[in-house]
């Protein structure tokens, strides 16, 4: 089993990373495969409704010059996905909601390329806007027909500078409740 995360901040180790890798040491102990793509240093423009991913219907956005391509064929391959995202601006940063726009579409194109894997949304926030990142990218996961994994809370954690979170003993807690819950539900689907 793999599970791939996507982690959208700017910044390549910063607190989101944290978190993500809190969730992963879960993964791993019962021996699931993990990986990240980071979306730092890349640019990704938002979809532009051209409609040719419902022409061509090959699991791919017809721009292939970022990382959309690349992160649609690791989460096709994966078992579970799990979005990542610090708050900009009291929402999910632009790269994240430009990926979301474009996989979400060619998803819808090719039959719901993600319907019935495991999904778990985490936010890194310095203070406020939390729960609407959260949506954001719970939204898509629904959207997808994927099933959630919660916590023991809302899937975040609280933190400025990089390594703060960790000062956050529930956010962190809820981070392996998170690992240690899609494990349970990786196990079942896989069944």
């Amino acid at each position: 089993m793999k599970v791939i995360a996507i982690n959208g901040s700017a910044k390549k180790d910063g607190n989101t990373s944290i978190i993500i890798e809190a969730i992963f040491s879960e993964l791993k102990k019962a021996g699931i495969e993990t990986e990240t793509i980071s979306l730092a240093n890349n640019k990704i423009s938002g979809c532009v409704g051209c409609g040719n991913c419902f022409k061509s219907k090959d699991n791919k956005c017809i721009f292939n010059n970022d990382i959309v391509n690349e992160c649609i064929e690791k989460m096709i391959e994966a078992d579970g996905i799990i979005l990542a995202s610090p708050v900009y601006f009291a929402d999910v940063t632009a790269n994240m909601k430009a990926l979301l726009e474009r996989i979400g579409m060619v998803s819808s194109a090719n039959g719901n390329l993600f319907k019935h894997k495991a999904g778990a949304s985490v936010v890194a926030v310095r203070r406020g806007a939390a729960t609407r990142a959260f949506d954001t990218m719970n939204y898509f996961l629904h959207y997808n027909q994927m099933y959630l994994v919660g916590g023991t809370y809302w899937n975040m954690v609280y933190g400025k500078e990089v390594g703060e979170v960790l000062n956050d003993t529930e956010g962190m807690k809820n981070m392996e409740s998170i690992g240690e819950n899609m494990t349970w539900l990786l196990t079942k689907i896989n069944a």
